[in-house]
């Protein structure tokens, strides 16, 4: 079973048992969370295809809590040539990692 779940304002193909990093949820980790926004649910084999508008009512995805956490420093630099002009910023992204149990 396969679906396509939105949080964080992206999309997501999913399978059960699949360990995915999603953008910050507020949870504790071992934690479970309902993903209740499923856009389209279907077989391994592409059929009994269920598609919402945008939703399907009554549909949900369960997932357990396994890592609250920061990727890689990502840097930003702004630089002009000739007018000694050099910005340098960082950024650490936080995710929540979890892994699907029910599909």
């Amino acid at each position: 079973m396969l679906a396509v779940i939105e949080t964080g304002g992206k999309q997501y193909l999913v399978r059960a048992g699949q360990a995915l990093k999603v953008e910050k949820l507020p949870a504790d980790v071992g934690g479970k969370i309902i993903f209740d926004k499923v856009l389209l649910t279907a077989e391994d084999d592409g059929s009994d295809v269920k598609i919402g508008k945008p939703y399907l009512d009554g549909s949900t995805i369960e997932a357990v809590v396994e890592e609250q956490g920061r990727y890689k420093k990502i840097l930003v630099v702004k630089y002009k040539r000739k007018v000694r002009y050099k910005r340098s910023r960082g950024h650490r992204q936080a995710f929540t990692k979890v892994k699907l149990a029910k599909v």
